[in-house]
């Protein structure tokens, strides 16, 4: 564990643009630098380089980050190895923190598997190109597969003999305990008895973000057995997590990045003849069918997947699932269909690039057209059959979270199945009225009742007005914390004076003395810090907003912080014009600003309580709801009055 003296002296000793100029061509743009984004494929700059704020932000994708983000982003690093990498740039010594004898052999048994996994597809590799039945069957395989030698040594394919105990006596022989070997799945141990799982395989290993081996998949050659599978995957183990891992995410992730898109196939082969196609944005699901830890490692690199599948109808329709996880986390999904007989390995290597990456251009569908006509063509002429094929593809809709994208999808739908537009939002909303039955455990009927009344508060209830004003007010405490504004308080003698006072003091006693809170957590977290802060007259400083370990609160800060135009210092002078920027009306700005967000609360108080009285249901609910509807309308009418004031505890 890095000590946090040590982490601060690193992120003090690391100049943005220096850490980033590595990377990036960044020229000088007044107080900032500009360069092309190294996270998305732009022509006209809009990566911007703070040195001041020690931040960066694309305003092009919207990354955003000081300098350990953007290693961890561009070079895919942890936390702590991008610590250590920016430590190694800046002669840093890292004296690690003493661990605890559990946390040590924690760690310890952890490497050990990375370690035998490592030797393991050495092994391989080895008995591939230097062993007799290596380069005569296993090599034969893989050369008749169409692999060039330049594919086969970067995926590190491999071979393990046709013998019981082959590697597992290799590895023993070199000192390897059959603990570790039992624990990676390398080798089967039964009572007194051990043989290789992946006796007389080819060999795929199954590589983590930063390359290291995490498991295998083998595939058999010899025909003998029938009895035998034909693919064989590595156990769960300490390293590897099946439905956390991707076939080839290691060679795919910086292409997937600069694509913005992510190919999504079944096989270890179908990756591999892709990448060897020049289509290096691709990876599999490891012989598992796609989870949602899978899905959401893609979202790191790109919110775009593109899910490429042979012709064969049965595992077409077992996809739907898939498709539908991928919706609910947000994400864009497109389906490209091969033809009947071809899956993406067979296809690639029957095509060269440009008429493979022109086909899955010319092919790709959005999800509806997909479902449509997949499902059409089984429901034929059924009435029946049609009508269940829409509710299907409705309640695909309905999974989906941003409401636009489903009025966009809804549309498309109704055009495509000649089906009334509303007709498919009163279906939509039917499943939107069940999702909201079974997360709260309400029977359907009041689950139809409190539905309507949800949707007009998000509609009516002025919310992005107040989402504004929250992060207005966590803005102006991030960039001005403790710059001093005169304001009118009122002293402990009752007496109203005029006094200089930092900008987190008035924003925090005007804040809290009203009682109110934050919406969104992450500004109430922050918000929380500062009004820790003032208590002991100490901060937090920007710096330690913008590099906070909580990777939350650093980024909204960055965010916050990152302003797309800036003046030039030298414009004034330029061009003798005077203009009156936000630090020199900041008394002004901040008041104003928290009067605002004050009554946008209020507002969207008195607006949930007038839903209340819609549905109260007798004389004394209705009276009660009244007398504070009115006990809020006169804090509003207070709180516009005393405008600048704040009272001082």
């Amino acid at each position: 564990m890095i000590p946090k003296e040590t982490i601060d002296e690193i992120f003090n000793a690391s100049i943005i643009e220096d850490v980033i100029g590595e990377f990036v061509t960044l020229k000088k743009r007044g107080a900032n630098y500009l360069g092309n984004c190294p996270f998305h494929n732009e022509k006209t700059p809009s990566f911007t380089v703070s040195p001041a704020k020690g931040i960066y932000k694309c305003f092009g994708c919207g990354k955003a980050g000081n300098s350990v983000n953007f290693i961890m982003e561009h070079e895919h690093y942890s936390y702590p190895e991008a610590l250590r990498f920016l430590a190694n740039k800046y002669n840093i010594e890292i004296e690690e923190e003493e661990q605890t004898d559990e946390q040590i052999q924690t760690a310890n048994e952890k490497e050990s598997l990375y370690i035998v996994s490592n030797f393991a597809a050495n092994y391989f590799v080895d008995q591939l190109h230097n062993s007799d039945r290596g380069k005569a069957i296993a090599l034969s395989y893989f050369t008749e597969r169409g692999f060039t030698e330049a594919t086969i040594n970067k995926f590190q394919l491999g071979y393990n003999p046709d013998e019981w105990t082959a590697f597992t006596n290799e590895a023993e022989n070199s000192g390897y305990d059959i603990k570790y070997l039992e624990k990676t799945g390398l080798t089967i141990v039964k009572e007194d008895k051990k043989f290789d799982r992946f006796k007389g395989r080819v060999m795929f290993p199954i590589h983590n973000l930063s390359g290291r081996v995490l498991g295998f998949g083998g595939r058999i050659l010899s025909s003998n057995d029938k009895k035998a599978a034909k693919y064989v995957n590595s156990p769960e183990s300490e390293i590897y997590s099946k439905s956390n891992v991707l076939y080839g995410i290691y060679f795919a992730k910086k292409s997937i990045t600069q694509e913005n898109n992510c190919y999504l196939v079944e096989g270890y082969t179908d990756v591999i003849s892709l990448s060897q196609a020049s289509i290096e944005n691709v990876v599999a699901s490891s012989g598992t069918s796609l989870t949602e830890g899978q899905i959401k490692l893609i979202k790191r690199y790109t919110p775009n997947i593109t899910i490429l599948y042979d012709g064969d109808a049965a595992g077409l329709k077992a996809s739907f699932r898939g498709i539908d996880m991928i919706l609910k986390e947000e994400m864009n999904v497109r389906i490209v269909l091969f033809p009947e007989g071809e899956d993406p390995d067979s296809f690639a290597k029957k095509s060269s690039t440009e008429e493979l990456k022109n086909y899955i251009t010319d092919n790709a569908e959005d999800f509806i057209q997909f479902k449509t006509h997949v499902l059409l063509k089984e429901a034929g002429n059924d009435p029946i059959k049609k009508a269940e094929l829409i509710k299907d593809i409705v309640e695909s809709i309905s999974i989906i979270p941003d409401q636009i994208k489903r009025a966009i999808y809804t549309k498309e739908c109704s055009t495509l199945l000649e089906i009334p537009e509303q007709a498919l939002i009163n279906e939509t909303n039917k499943f939107l009225r069940k999702k909201v039955a079974t997360r709260h455990n309400l029977p359907d009927q009041l689950a139809d009742e409190i539905f309507h009344p949800i949707l007009e508060e998000k509609k009516g209830s002025g919310n992005e007005a107040l989402e504004y004003w929250e992060s207005e007010i966590i803005r102006l405490l991030i960039t001005y914390a403790l710059q001093p504004i005169k304001t009118k308080v009122i002293s402990s003698e009752n007496k109203e004076i005029e006094k200089d006072i930092s900008v987190a003091t008035y924003i925090i006693h005007s804040i809290n003395n009203d009682e109110i809170t934050f919406v969104n957590p992450i500004f109430q977290r922050i918000f929380n810090l500062y009004a820790e802060g003032i208590k002991e007259n100490n901060g937090p400083t920007q710096q330690e907003i913008t590099q906070h370990s909580d990777n939350e609160i650093s980024q909204v800060a960055i965010n916050l912080l990152s302003n797309k135009y800036e003046l030039s210092s030298n414009w004034a002078k330029m061009h003798k014009t005077f203009v009156v920027t936000e630090d020199q009306q900041l008394g002004m700005a901040v008041i104003n600003s928290v009067s605002a967000f004050k009554l946008c609360k209020i507002d969207h108080v008195l607006l949930n309580m007038q839903q209340l009285l819609k549905e109260a249901e007798n004389d004394d609910e209705i009276t009660k709801i009244l007398e504070d509807l009115m006990r809020f309308q006169k804090i509003k009418s207070l709180i516009s009055e005393k405008l600048g004031r704040v009272i001082l505890k």
